[in-house]
């Protein structure tokens, strides 16, 4: 009963949903999967021409009006150019997230709400009009019961329910498509919507939000030319977020006015490419939703930054599979690209090595032939996940949001100046991060750290062995003395077969070391 209640839910919320695209006209999502079934057929009474405004755009639109939900599924649907084209994906990059404020009795409430205290006991001061309004959130400036100037976010009354709802459609939904559509199971439709639930329940956690700008602050405590709000922990919980604010920043998108105030936009360029370089590479782990309207630039010339609901994570061999990867198409070494990727596990081992290298030079050579203004990572990156496709590949959603971002990051590069390329100003960071990371002399580190860590569980391999035969002795296990004696010879001779290599290996290894080190 219950079952059958929830789907008659769905299909209600669903025909509304229908009624939205077709006045966008944005039905062109579904024409896919409805196949026979013709789902839509009706909506088409509803549709509007959708003008000069691309499919993309109109399907933005759309996700827009329809809810938060959406266009949380929007900005995850900019990242499958597999699924929706390049041109279609790229808007779905832009999509803003914008919508009417709430009251700001409601704002005063759920503060009193969530410290237990009246308002004016947290804040001196508190604007009535919020200064961006959006479907999970809304920030409004304030000054604290000390004096200083913050930010506090917001979470939007029932944002919760609102979201359970719509992700508990799009999992139904999900559901429906892989049992009715087998062709689309490959997509794994239900697992995209697992993926969303997982993402939405830390972005509506605004103490998640808080802990990711701690560690990226941490990260950038000595760079003078990248700044992270501090967070006030004192006014910060689970629906409120407190950080100090960005006084007299200019939207890093606003050329005439950083122009006017006097700063240089190269060196702006230079400051914000290596402090994203330094994020992906250096750090592992980047702010995730770069667009102009959440990078500022302060009176010193720092690049501020703020909203911290969408932060991606690269582990230090997806890194280093990253940086062996661009390196290798930078060089035009196409068969060292599809190597990696067969290094990484990414590609089935069963698929031909030679077949991949000729994919990824047919990805490289129309790109990386352009003048370097003209060259686009991200391009680059969302081509070779098509590709990637035929050969198997499983999606990678960390580098699938990696390259979300660089098309973010080259948008307002080419804001500030369109002659520019934003990575070819990371370079000199980038290759001495590749000396120290991926060169001889880090190799070399890496197995002495390998072989230092095979040394370090020696102890524990001998103290399973004795644990061992004290099992056999509690369990009754009776050993004949020339078995023992036979038994312990075996042992040492297998110890020492597995010490002596790690020895040498070690000690010549650290003679190389040496050695290179006097040669410089």
């Amino acid at each position: 009963m219950f079952g059958l209640f929830r789907s008659l839910r769905h299909v209600t919320r669903l025909v509304g949903i229908g009624v939205i695209l077709a006045r966008h006209d944005a039905l062109f999502l579904f024409t896919p999967i409805a196949g026979p079934m013709r789902l839509f057929w009706v909506l088409r009474m509803f549709r509007r021409r959708g003008g000069a405004l691309r499919p993309g755009q109109r399907l933005a639109a759309a996700f827009q009006e329809i809810g938060p939900a959406f266009i949380k599924l929007g900005q995850s649907l900019a990242t499958r150019a597999d699924l929706l084209g390049d041109d279609v994906a790229a808007d779905l990059a832009l999509l803003q997230d914008r919508v009417p404020p709430f009251p700001i009795e409601q704002a005063r409430a759920l503060i009193e709400t969530e410290f237990g205290c009246p308002l004016d006991t947290l804040f001196r001061a508190f604007a009535d009009e919020p200064v961006a309004a959006a479907s999970i959130a809304q920030v409004h400036f304030a000054v604290t019961s000390e004096g200083r100037e913050v930010a506090v976010k917001i979470l939007r009354p029932g944002i919760a329910d609102a979201f359970a709802r719509d992700l508990d459609l799009l999992l139904w939904l999900g559901g429906l498509i892989e049992r009715t559509r087998p062709a689309f199971r490959r997509l794994k439709p239900v697992e995209i919507a697992r993926t969303l639930q997982k993402s939405v329940e830390i972005e509506i956690d605004l103490r998640f939000e808080a802990a990711a700008a701690s560690e990226l602050a941490e990260n950038f405590a000595d760079d003078p030319g990248f700044h992270v709000p501090r967070v006030d922990w004192r006014r910060t919980g689970r629906s409120v977020l407190t950080t100090d604010r960005i006084v007299g920043g200019i939207r890093v998108d606003d050329r005439t006015a950083l122009v006017a105030a006097g700063h240089d936009i190269d060196a702006l360029l230079q400051k914000a490419a290596e402090a994203f370089f330094n994020q992906v590479f250096r750090d592992g782990f980047f702010h995730a939703d770069l667009h102009p309207g959440n990078m500022f630039v302060e009176p010193d010339g720092a690049i501020a930054v703020v909203d911290f609901g969408i932060m991606g994570r690269l582990d230090r061999a997806t890194r280093y599979f990253l940086a062996d990867m661009l390196v290798g198409f930078l060089s035009g070494d196409y068969r060292r690209v599809a190597e990696v990727h067969f290094e990484a596990g990414y590609v089935p081992q069963g698929r031909s090595v030679d077949e991949f290298a000729q994919a990824c030079r047919s990805i490289g050579e129309p790109i990386l032939g352009r003048p370097l203004a003209e060259i686009s990572i991200a391009r680059l990156l969302a081509q070779l996940f098509r590709v990637t496709e035929q050969f198997e590949m499983e999606t990678q959603p960390q580098l699938l949001l990696l390259q979300k971002t660089m098309v973010l990051v080259e948008g307002v590069g080419r804001q500030l100046d369109p002659e520019v390329n934003i990575w070819a100003l990371a370079r000199p960071p980038i290759e001495a991060w590749m000396r120290d990371n991926r060169g001889p002399e880090a190799r070399l580190r890496q197995r002495i750290e390998n072989l230092v860590g095979a040394l370090d569980a020696l102890p524990d391999l001998l103290r399973s062995a004795r644990k061992l035969v004290g099992t056999w002795a509690e369990e009754g296990v009776v050993l004949h003395a020339e078995t023992l004696a036979a038994h312990a010879e075996h042992r040492w001779r297998a110890l020492f077969w597995l010490i002596a290599p790690l020895w040498l290996s070690a000690i010549g290894l650290i003679a190389i070391a040496i050695a290179l080190w006097l040669g410089r």
